[in-house]
């Protein structure tokens, strides 16, 4: 009934929330995706997305069975490791962008180290744009991290809205320069606040820069400010600004693991945690308790 391939087909629809991006992930064709999750539906006997011309969204069945699916996939991943006795071993230097640190990446990582305790994993928490460049430079073998718009490198863990954030009850003045919150340069989203104001004529000023994730949340939650970030990963205390705010759109933004130049030595792991992070993926839209 719920076979370990189309959980998997599943699972990458469910995250990029296109089946066009999903067969792209996959590997597979487009019609093959949808038979995928036809025949899923079809086994459970619900409908688990809800699609049209332009969107693809999760239904109420589709969200529970997301957290089903990657339990499965998990229990099926460490069962074939454990039968066919592949030992994944050797140092990887994987970097994860601010992005994450409220999230549950830890549990992705405690079950990786479990499944694979002969790895020694190096931890890098970073701006996705130093993430980048250090990649580039040798220096990681692995990054999850915000991918620029006109980059096409990486595999697309999800897709995401951008979105204005502030406290509750911050009122901007429409006369007034906006009051930014904002990683420092090359910060992405940094770049993309500052571009989308310019391009309205809106005078800005930037109130609070910090290179840590929670530094930002505690000026917008003081009231200081605006920032953007991920609608999906939005932290509590903070909520999005209503349109009538007037502030203009600022997009979306993919999220995707990179793989840097290849060090035979670091592969296999590499290969492995990737595995991990996007079958875990929906897990990284959920804030840690």
């Amino acid at each position: 009934m719920y076979d370990p391939t189309r959980l998997r087909t599943f699972l990458a629809v469910a995250q990029t929330l296109s089946f066009t991006q999903a067969a792209h992930r996959l590997g597979l064709r487009q019609s093959t995706v949808s038979q995928h999750v036809r025949r899923l539906e079809e086994a459970v006997g619900r409908q688990l997305f809800s699609r049209d011309t332009h969107s693809v969204e999760l239904t109420e069945d589709g969200e529970a069975m997301l957290g089903f699916a990657r339990r499965i996939l998990e229990v099926h991943e460490q069962a074939s490791a454990f039968f066919t006795g592949t030992r994944v071993r050797g140092r990887l230097r994987f970097g994860a962008s601010e992005d994450f640190v409220l999230t549950r990446l830890p549990e992705i990582l405690e079950g990786f180290r479990h499944d694979h305790p002969e790895v020694d994993l190096e931890l890098t928490v970073e701006l996705s744009g130093t993430l980048h460049e250090q990649l580039a430079a040798g220096k990681l073998d692995l990054v999850l991290a915000k991918r620029r718009p006109e980059d096409p490198r990486g595999e697309l863990v999800w897709r995401d809205d951008l979105v204005w954030i502030g406290a509750e009850r911050l009122r901007l003045d429409a006369d007034r320069p906006v009051p930014l919150i904002v990683y420092p340069p090359p910060g992405i989203t940094r770049a993309r606040a500052l571009e989308v104001l310019d391009r309205q004529g809106r005078e800005w000023r930037i109130v609070c820069t910090s290179g840590s994730l929670n530094g930002l949340i505690a000026a917008a939650r003081a009231g200081l400010g605006v920032m953007a970030h991920s609608r999906r990963l939005i932290p509590p205390g903070l909520s999005r600004l209503p349109d009538r705010a007037g502030l203009p759109e600022l997009g979306r933004v993919d999220f995707v693991l990179v793989h840097g130049p290849r060090r035979a030595a670091a592969q296999d792991a590499a290969n492995a945690l990737a595995a991990a992070i996007l079958t875990g993926g929906d897990h990284l839209r959920h804030h840690s308790g």
